[in-house]
C-alpha cells in the first residue's frame, strides 16, 4: 500500500483543483441571491478560476523547475486551501471573484506539478498504472463537480462548496510531505515578461467579450479592451522570441499538428461545457429545479463520459490519435446542437440525449489530447506541449463562458425585444443571471421561458459548431502517430485533465 501512496496525494490535489472548475455552476443562483450578483459577476465567478490557472500554467511549470516539485505542490495547496476559506467568507461578489483568481493561482501551481511528481516516484508499468489512476480521477472530478455542488448547496449552504475543500488540503499536504519524495531543481530560468505578458492577453480578451455583452461589440470600451488584449499578445510573441527559456517554443504552431491539437484543446472545453452554467441557471430559475435536481439533470454527461473513458482506455490503446480526438469533437458538437431544441414548454429531458452524446465525446478526447500533444512534437518539447494543451483547454472554458454568455443574452435580448418588454437588454441580463424571479411580477412566464430558451438554443449551436469545426480540423492535420509513455518527462510538467 505505501507504493501508492504519493498517488494518493497527488490524486486528491488534482481532484480537489479540478472539482472547483465545475463545482460553482450548479449553485450560481444560489450565488446570485445571497450576494446580489450581476450576470457579469457570475460568469466572473466561474471565469476567473479557470483563466488565472490557464494564464500562469506554463509560468508554475518554470518555477517548479526552479523552486522544486513537491515545495510547489505544497506551497499551491496551502495558497489554495486560504482562497476557498475566503470564497466560502466572501460577503460580497466582488470579494467571491478576488478570492477565486488567487484559487486559481494555487491551482496553478498544484496542476503544474503533478504528472512531474508522478513521473518522479514510479517508472515502467508502475508508471503507466499511476498515469491511468490520475485521468481517470481527473475526468471524475471534473464530471461529479455539478452533482457534489448540488448536493452541497441544497443540502447546507453553497458556501460549503468552497468550505469542503479545507479538510481535503490538510489531507493532501499531510500526505505529499510524508509520502513524496523531495525533488531536485533544474537550471530553467522563469520566463517572467512572457507569463505576465499572456496572463494581459487572456484576461484582456475574457474581459472584452463580457463587456461586450453588456456594452456591445462596437462600443469603444469593447475596442480598447481588445486592443489591450493584442498588445499583450503581440508582446507575448515578442518575448518568446527573444527569452532564453521560453514558456512555448512559437516554432511549434509551425506544426499543423500542433496547432491542430491546440485548437482541438480550445475548442474541446469551450463546446463541451461553456453552456452548462447556462443551462443550469434555466433549469433552476425557469424550471424551479432544486440544486440536486439540476445537478442530477447534467448526469447524463458526466455518466457517459465517465464509461466512454473507461472503455476507450481498454479498446482504443493505440488508436490514432486523429480519430479518437476528431471523432469524439464531432460527438461533442453534435451532442451540443442537439441541446438547442428548447422552447417555452421544455422540460430537462429535452435536453438529456444531446448531453449523453456530448458526454461519449468528452470521454474519448480528455484522456487522448495530452497524447496527441506529446506526438505531435519532438521528445525534447514533450513538456512544454503537455502544459501548453491544458493551458488551451483552460483558455478554451473561460473563453467559452464568456462568449455563449454574450451570444445567449443578445438572443434573449431580440426574444424579449419581440415581445414588447421594456428595457430588453437590461432583463435580458437579469434573466441570464438568474433573475427570473425579479421579472415574473412584469413579464408573462411564457415570454421568460421562450426568451430563455432561444438563447440557450443559439448558445448551444454556436458551442456545436466550435465543436464540429475542431474536430474536423483534427481529422484533417494531425498526422503524428501514437507517443509512448516513456515521453512524459520529469521537468517540465505534463497536464492532461481538464479542469
Amino acid at each position: 500500500m505505501g507504493k501508492w501512496r504519493p498517488l494518493t496525494a497527488v490524486c486528491l490535489g488534482t481532484f480537489m483543483l479540478l472539482l472547483d472548475v465545475t463545482v460553482v455552476i450548479v449553485a450560481l443562483p444560489d450565488m446570485a441571491g445571497a450576494l446580489d450578483a450581476s450576470l457579469s459577476d457570475l460568469q466572473w465567478v466561474i471565469d476567473i478560476y479557470a483563466l488565472v490557472l490557464a494564464a500562469l500554467l506554463l509560468g508554475a511549470g518554470a518555477a517548479a523547475d526552479v523552486l522544486g516539485s513537491r515545495r510547489m505542490y505544497v506551497a499551491g495547496i496551502a495558497l489554495f486551501a486560504a482562497a476557498s476559506l475566503g470564497c466560502g467568507l466572501a460577503s460580497g461578489p466582488a470579494a467571491l471573484i478576488a478570492m477565486r483568481g488567487v484559487q486559481g493561482l494555487g491551482a496553478a501551481a498544484m496542476f503544474a506539478t503533478t504528472l512531474s511528481l508522478l513521473a518522479a516516484e514510479y517508472q515502467g508499468r508502475g508508471r503507466s498504472v499511476a498515469l491511468g489512476v490520475w485521468g481517470a480521477v481527473s475526468g471524475a472530478a471534473a464530471a461529479l463537480g455539478p452533482v457534489l455542488g448540488g448536493v452541497l448547496t441544497q443540502s447546507l449552504d453553497w458556501r460549503w462548496i468552497f468550505f469542503i475543500n479545507l479538510p481535503v488540503s490538510v489531507a493532501a499536504i499531510w500526505m505529499t510531505l510524508r509520502a513524496v519524495q523531495p525533488s531536485g531543481r533544474g537550471s530553467r530560468r522563469i520566463d517572467w515578461a512572457g507569463t505576465a505578458s499572456f496572463a494581459l492577453f487572456a484576461g484582456a480578451a475574457t474581459y472584452a467579450v463580457v463587456r461586450a455583452g453588456e456594452a456591445g461589440w462596437t462600443s469603444a470600451r469593447t475596442g480598447v479592451w481588445f486592443a489591450v488584449a493584442a498588445a499583450g499578445l503581440a508582446a507575448f510573441v515578442a518575448v518568446e522570441r527573444r527569452v532564453a527559456d521560453p514558456l512555448i517554443d512559437l516554432s511549434l504552431f509551425a506544426r499543423p499538428s500542433f496547432l491542430a491539437v491546440m485548437a482541438a484543446g480550445l475548442a474541446y472545453n469551450a463546446a463541451a461545457f461553456g453552456v452548462l452554467p447556462y443551462t443550469s441557471i434555466w433549469l433552476q430559475t425557469l424550471l424551479g429545479m432544486s440544486p440536486v435536481r439540476a445537478g442530477l439533470a447534467l448526469l447524463p454527461l458526466a455518466a457517459t463520459a465517465f464509461v466512454a473513458a473507461a472503455v476507450s482506455g481498454r479498446l482504443l490503446h493505440g488508436a490514432p490519435h486523429r480519430w479518437v480526438i476528431g471523432g469524439g469533437l464531432l460527438l461533442i458538437g453534435g451532442g451540443t446542437v442537439a441541446q438547442g431544441v428548447l422552447d417555452a414548454d421544455s422540460g430537462w429531458a429535452a435536453v438529456t440525449a444531446g448531453l449523453a452524446v456530448a458526454g461519449i465525446g468528452v470521454g474519448l478526447v480528455s484522456p487522448a489530447l495530452a497524447g496527441a500533444a506529446l506526438s505531435s512534437v519532438p521528445q525534447r518539447n514533450a513538456g512544454m506541449a503537455g502544459g501548453a494543451v491544458n493551458t488551451f483547454r483552460q483558455l478554451g472554458y473561460a473563453l467559452g463562458v464568456a462568449v455563449f454568455g454574450t451570444i445567449a443574452t443578445a438572443r434573449m435580448t431580440t426574444s424579449l425585444d419581440g415581445a414588447g418588454v421594456d428595457g430588453a437588454a437590461g432583463a435580458a441580463h437579469t434573466l441570464a443571471g438568474g433573475g427570473a424571479t425579479a421579472l415574473r411580477a412584469t413579464t408573462a412566464e411564457t415570454v421568460l421561458r421562450t426568451a430563455f430558451a432561444s438563447g440557450l438554443n443559439t448558445a448551444a449551436v454556436a458551442a456545436g459548431i466550435a465543436g464540429l469545426l475542431a474536430g474536423l480540423a483534427v481529422l484533417l492535420w494531425v498526422r503524428a502517430p501514437a507517443a509512448p509513455e516513456a515521453q512524459v518527462r520529469t521537468n517540465p510538467p505534463v497536464a492532461v485533465e481538464r479542469g
